[in-house]
């Protein structure tokens, strides 16, 4: 049986075609492998390929979407579960209520804060759900240097560089993500 995993990831239809091939290969992998997505709900950019893929082959899809945009032009409506949210805060706090295990791929501000807001809970010892980045062709390079630059600074410890793990393709997501929770600590697959 998969697991409930929560992707943050690009909402940009202008996304670069690599980022939405990864995502559409994120959707065939999970089908595959029998896990559920849980993710922000949109039917656009890396969100709407990576629900397509997944809904397209059989697989169960949970969106999650404030009021604000579930609009027929953003909200992915073939979910097979679709959750209105009153705000951006319930929808996070119901996509990492309801996950096992959360995949990073490329993406802005949007994604950038779920990722820290899920990194810095479990820093706070709130879960010990696994985190991978997926780091394709170097897309978090310049923040995970940052990351690295804050553990120079002494500003976070060096176990924090320890909360997620960072691979190149999401074959390798996943195989981490299975491993279970405290898979993730310090892994590099080739993704830094």
């Amino acid at each position: 049986m998969g697991i409930p995993i929560c992707v943050f990831c690009a909402s940009s239809n202008d996304a670069s075609p690599r980022y939405l091939e990864v995502a559409r290969e994120l959707g065939q992998l999970m089908v595959e492998r029998d896990h559920t997505l849980i993710y922000g709900g949109g039917s656009v950019g890396l969100m709407g390929e990576l629900a397509r893929e997944v809904q397209q082959g059989g697989g169960r899809v949970v969106g999650v979407i404030p009021e604000r945009l579930s609009t027929e032009e953003i909200a992915f409506e073939a979910a097979e579960e679709l959750l209105v949210t009153a705000d951006m805060a319930e929808r996070k706090n119901i996509m990492i209520e309801r996950a096992e295990a959360f995949i990073c791929l490329p993406g802005a501000f949007g994604t950038l804060d779920e990722m820290l807001e899920i990194i810095t809970l479990k820093q706070l010892d709130y879960h010990d759900k696994p985190i991978v980045l997926v780091n394709t062709d170097g897309f978090y390079d310049t923040l995970l240097g940052f990351f690295r630059r804050l553990e120079e600074e002494r500003l976070i410890y060096k176990e924090c560089l320890e909360l997620y793990g960072t691979v190149s393709d999401v074959e390798s997501a996943l195989e981490l993500l299975e491993a279970g929770p405290g898979s993730t600590p310090g892994a590099d697959l080739g993704g830094s």
